[in-house]
């Protein structure tokens, strides 16, 4: 891993050299799926950064982030957007967007609200490619980064810009405004069977996850979707590796007992710490007997279908927890689970530099994450059971639980960005090298 860091170091001492020179270098193409790209991470930005970036501050230097437009009102604003571009137009990567534009343009006369509802890796490509022929249509960007990709990216290139209004922020917790200025939170547990385990959960533990009972057999089957598939699931791997003592701490206080490394590091062509108790669950996990299972439904009703006999756990979107309503499943969210429950994805609201209606888009930012007061009605689209909004001033009337009943941390998109290629690589050779594959 110090290896692609060295890289990625000197890739910047050369961005500088030619910065100093009067020439900028050449953006980095843009992977298909930056959320699952194997790529080196981006050398350091070209441009001049939105955040004011010192590298030799590094995190120091991130948001939130306050400019000209963060104390202005949403009337100040509105008067601004009529006298621009009128049109607004919004690339989202959730289809609950298209039902912002009626009343927006009624709650603001005079405004033409345009929503296209797109994959992530096309919201993300048509804003890059807009922005290198100088031809923006896009005004406003909805997208998730669970990896670091976006921030390093495209906000690090000057694709996009941070817009924090500083009333709103006021209500959200800053940990949650390091990398960008959130919509909503959404986040992924294990299920179990609440039929078959009725005193509550059976597992508070992740290395209890991949247990074996006393005749060497793992004591839960294990339904997923393919780790090494799903950034948001390989980010939170990754996590484990960064928190290794938080993870090594886990295992002593669950077995009160050293943890045995039995990994071998010298398998790849790239550095990877010895002794690191994530990278020793990465590798115990992949070694785990599991079934992986395309959609969130069926793997939910895999838990529900188990016994107390033949106990099941599955990992799955918190979303999934609906079909205990609407299906009458026997399943419930593990919760609190040591050393942490799992990682919030944040879905972020982002400016577009240079766009045509820069305080349009910065009013519909405010709009849609529930204005100054939480009560534009911009949320309600959004408010569904596996979302949480992330204003301390708007009731969540959806959830089973409240955000801080969870167990889960803030992502940190920093340390994980660095590392998840090798973690990736890492994950797909053991799991290559499975008895259970």
């Amino acid at each position: 891993m110090k290896k692609k860091l060295f890289a990625l170091l000197m890739a910047a001492v050369m961005v500088l050299s030619l910065a100093s020179c009067g020439k900028k270098a050449d953006a980095p193409a843009t992977p298909a799926d930056p959320g699952t790209s194997t790529n080196e991470p981006a050398a350091e930005p070209t441009t001049d950064l939105p955040l004011g970036y010192d590298p030799t501050t590094g995190a120091e230097a991130y948001g939130p982030y306050w400019d000209e437009w963060s104390d202005m009102t949403d009337e100040e604003l509105y008067e601004l957007a009529l006298k621009e571009d009128t049109a607004i137009n919004v690339y989202a990567t959730s289809s609950k967007m298209l039902k912002a534009e009626e009343p927006f343009e009624e709650m603001y006369p005079g405004l033409d609200l345009i929503v296209s509802d797109l994959d992530t890796d096309e919201v993300l490509n048509k804003a890059q490619i807009e922005n290198e022929t100088g031809n923006i249509t896009a005004d406003v960007l909805q997208t998730k980064d669970v990896n670091g990709s976006v921030f390093y990216e495209y906000y690090y290139q000057g694709v996009i810009e941070p817009f924090y209004p500083r009333d709103i922020c006021s209500h959200v917790d800053e940990a949650n405004l390091k990398y960008s200025y959130p919509l909503y939170a959404s986040q992924a547990f294990w299920y179990y069977n609440t039929e078959a385990f009725p005193d509550g959960q059976p597992v508070n533990n992740w290395w209890q996850i991949i247990e074996k009972d006393e005749n060497g057999n793992q004591k839960y089957r294990l339904f997923t979707k393919e780790i090494g598939q799903e950034s948001a699931y390989m980010s939170l791997f990754a996590s484990f590796i960064n928190n290794a003592d938080e993870m090594e701490k886990a295992y002593e206080d669950c077995y009160g007992e050293k943890l045995e490394y039995t990994y071998d590091p010298s398998s790849f062509n790239f550095e990877v710490p010895a002794n690191n108790a994530g990278v020793e669950y990465l590798w115990r996990f992949s070694q785990a007997k599991m079934t992986f299972i395309g959609d969130g439904d069926e793997l939910v009703l895999a838990v529900h279908n188990s016994t107390k006999d033949d106990p099941a756990l599955c990992l799955s979107s918190a979303g999934k927890i609906e079909n205990r309503e609407d299906s009458g499943y026997n399943i419930d969210w593990c919760v609190n689970m040591a050393p942490y429950t799992g990682l919030l994805n944040v879905e972020s609201m982002f400016a577009v530099k240079g766009c045509n209606s820069p305080a349009g888009a910065r009013l519909f930012i405010r709009y849609i994450t529930g204005g100054a007061d939480g009560q534009s009605g911009g949320l309600k689209p959004f408010t569904k059971v596996g979302n949480w909004p992330l204003r301390d001033d708007f009731e969540d009337k959806k959830n089973p639980k409240k955000l801080n009943e969870l167990g889960a941390i803030a992502n940190n998109l920093d340390d994980i960005y660095y590392i998840y290629p090798d973690v990736q690589d890492m994950w797909t050779y053991w799991l290559n090298k499975s008895p259970n594959k």
